[in-house]
C-alpha cells in the first residue's frame, strides 16, 4: 500500500470518527426539548433522532459542496492529505472539550475553524470570500432568526391557545413535539453528516481518486449517514441537560415552537443557500426566543453566556489546534 492511499483510508475514518463525536455531541440538539417537557422518553427521543438523520443525510449534497470545495484548497498528493486530517483532528478535540463540559458548541464551527488552521499553517490558499458568505454570515444571522422566529411562533401559539386549559395544551403539544423534534432531526443529518462528507470528498479529490467536479460517491453518503446517526444514539447527555433545562425549564407548547422555528432555518440554510450552519446556534437561540415570550430574566442568561462565549471561542480555538497537529503530522510523515 502506497503512502497516499494509507493517508486517504487514514483521513476517512478519522472524518467518520469525527462524524460519530458530532453525532454524540449533537444529539441534544434535536432531542433536549421533547426529553426535558416529557414528549418523548430519552431512548426512544435518541432512537427517533438517529433514523431521521440518517434519512436527512440522504436529502442533498449543497453543503458538503461548500465545505468541499468552497473553503481551502489543499495541494494534491499527501501533503494535502496531512492538511485535511489535522483539520479534523482540531475539530474532534474541540467537540471533546466542549462535551466534557456540557456546553453546547458548533461541530460545524469547529470543522470549519480546522480547515481554515491547518491550511494557514501549511500555506494553502483560505477561501475568505466563502468563508464569509457561507460561514461568518449565516452563523451571525441564523441565531437572530432562530430567535426572532421562535419568539413569533411561541407569541402565536399564547394568542391561538389562550382560552384553552393548559393542561389540555401541555397534552397536545407533547404530541406535536414528536413531530417538530423529528423535523429538527432531519435538519440536523440534512447539515452535519453533509460537512462529513465533504471532507471525505476532499480528501478523495487530494489523493487523486476523485475528480473536483465529480459527484459524492454514494459510499461516501451512506457512511457518513451512518456515523452520525450511531452517535446521535449513543446520546450526548452532558449536552441535554444544559439545553433542556439549564437555558430555561421548557413547556411543551415552548418545546415545539423552539423546534419548529430551529428546523425552519436549518432546511432554508442548506436547501436554498449550501450554508453550513450550526444546528448548535439556531436551537439554542430558539430555545432563548420562547423563554424569553414569557420574561426575559426567565431565560438564565449566565449560562447563555456561557455558550456564547464557547461559540465565539470555536473557530480560534479549532483552528489551533488543527495548526498544532499539521505541524506534529507534517513532522512525521513528510
Amino acid at each position: 500500500m502506497d503512502l497516499s492511499l494509507a493517508l486517504v483510508i487514514g483521513v476517512v475514518v478519522v472524518a467518520l470518527v469525527f462524524d460519530y463525536t458530532n453525532g454524540f455531541h449533537d444529539a441534544a440538539n434535536a432531542i433536549a426539548t421533547s426529553v426535558s417537557t416529557r414528549a418523548l422518553t430519552p431512548r426512544a427521543a435518541l432512537f427517533m433522532a438517529a433514523a431521521m438523520n440518517f434519512l436527512g443525510a440522504h436529502l442533498g449534497t449543497q453543503v458538503a459542496a461548500t465545505v468541499g470545495k468552497g473553503i481551502i484548497d489543499a495541494p494534491q498528493g499527501s501533503h494535502g492529505l496531512v492538511i485535511v486530517g489535522a483539520s479534523l483532528i482540531g475539530a474532534i478535540a474541540w467537540n471533546l472539550v466542549t462535551w466534557y463540559f456540557g456546553l453546547p458548541s458548533s461541530s460545524s464551527h469547529a470543522l470549519i475553524g480546522g480547515l481554515v488552521g491547518a491550511a494557514l499553517a501549511s500555506s494553502s490558499t483560505v477561501h475568505w470570500d466563502g468563508v464569509l458568505d457561507k460561514v461568518v454570515i449565516p452563523m451571525i444571522l441564523s441565531p437572530l432568526i432562530g430567535f426572532t422566529l421562535a419568539a413569533i411562533i411561541m407569541i402565536g401559539i399564547l394568542w391561538g391557545f389562550r382560552r384553552s386549559q393548559p393542561s389540555k395544551t401541555n397534552r397536545g403539544f407533547r404530541h406535536a413535539q414528536t413531530i417538530s423534534a423529528a423535523a429538527m432531526a432531519l435538519g440536523h443529518g440534512l447539515q452535519d453528516a453533509q460537512k462529513t462528507m465533504g471532507v471525505i470528498f476532499l480528501a478523495l479529490v487530494v489523493g487523486g481518486y476523485q475528480n473536483d467536479g465529480d459527484p459524492i460517491p454514494q459510499w461516501v453518503i451512506l457512511s457518513a449517514a451512518t456515523a452520525i446517526s450511531l452517535g446521535t444514539y449513543a446520546g450526548g447527555w452532558r449536552i441535554m441537560r444544559t439545553l433542556g433545562r439549564r437555558i430555561i425549564a421548557l413547556t411543551p407548547p415552548q418545546g415545539f415552537a423552539a423546534e419548529a422555528a430551529a428546523a425552519t432555518v436549518l432546511y432554508t440554510a442548506a436547501i436554498g443557500f449550501g450554508a453550513p450552519i450550526s444546528t448548535t446556534h439556531t436551537i439554542t437561540s430558539a430555545i432563548m426566543g420562547v423563554g424569553a415570550t414569557k420574561r426575559l430574566s426567565a431565560v438564565r442568561w449566565g449560562v447563555a453566556g456561557n455558550i456564547v462565549t464557547a461559540w465565539v471561542l470555536t473557530i480560534p480555538a479549532a483552528a489551533l489546534v488543527a495548526a498544532l497537529s499539521y505541524y506534529a503530522l507534517h513532522w512525521m510523515i513528510e
